[in-house]
């Protein structure tokens, strides 16, 4: 593993092959930990849903290392919406972009309004144990707060252990101190979803 992860008691191998069968893991993000697994495991997308009690038309925010780990998951875009993606990139803004044909519902939610393409939450982060974590497991990983709803945000590696001893593999990191939440806004219209 990188350096950022010296003493990951995961091996790369196990832990990728440990989120392809579905398992669940908390690591730290620029604003809290966050709760992740593979997007493309069904298994995985269903038990972290169970596990924060997520409503089905809420989708789930997909980081990466690079917008190239990101483009499965979108339609393709034109020159102008990949530059406005891009001028953000690296860095705290989730973009909501047109999802791909075949990227489940569990992933990317239920389209706000009838007829509109379904979005997809997408961020190529900057946060140094996203980018080393996504580039070690060459993959891109869910990310949602580790909180349970409407509870305080999870900062410390050990609080993280203690409200999840079981469930999930928790990697070790550190959060920014006084780091806020990522902005989400829609790569078509402009509009601002969370500030």
């Amino acid at each position: 593993m990188p350096a950022a992860f010296p003493r990951l008691a995961f091996k790369r191998r196990a832990l990728r092959a440990y989120l392809r069968q579905g398992g669940l893991i908390a690591y730290a993000t620029q604003a809290v930990f966050g709760l992740g697994c593979d997007p493309r495991s069904v298994l995985g997308l269903q038990r972290l849903r169970t596990l924060k009690r997520r409503p089905v038309q809420k989708g789930f925010i997909v980081v990466a290392d690079t917008p190239q780990r990101l483009a499965p998951f979108h339609q393709p875009l034109s020159p102008a919406l990949l530059a406005r993606c891009q001028s953000r990139w690296p860095g705290p803004h989730t973009w909501l972009i047109p999802a791909a044909r075949g990227v489940p519902c569990a992933l990317r939610g239920r389209a706000r309004r009838p007829g509109e393409a379904a979005r997809i939450a997408l961020r190529v982060d900057a946060h140094p144990d996203v980018v080393a974590l996504c580039r070690a497991l060459r993959m891109a990983l869910v990310s949602t707060s580790a909180n349970h709803a409407g509870k305080r945000p999870l900062k410390h590696t050990r609080v993280v252990r203690q409200q999840w001893p079981d469930r999930v593999r928790v990697i070790p990191g550190r959060v920014r101190p006084r780091a806020r939440p990522s902005t989400i806004a829609d790569l078509l219209s402009g509009q601002v979803w969370r500030a």
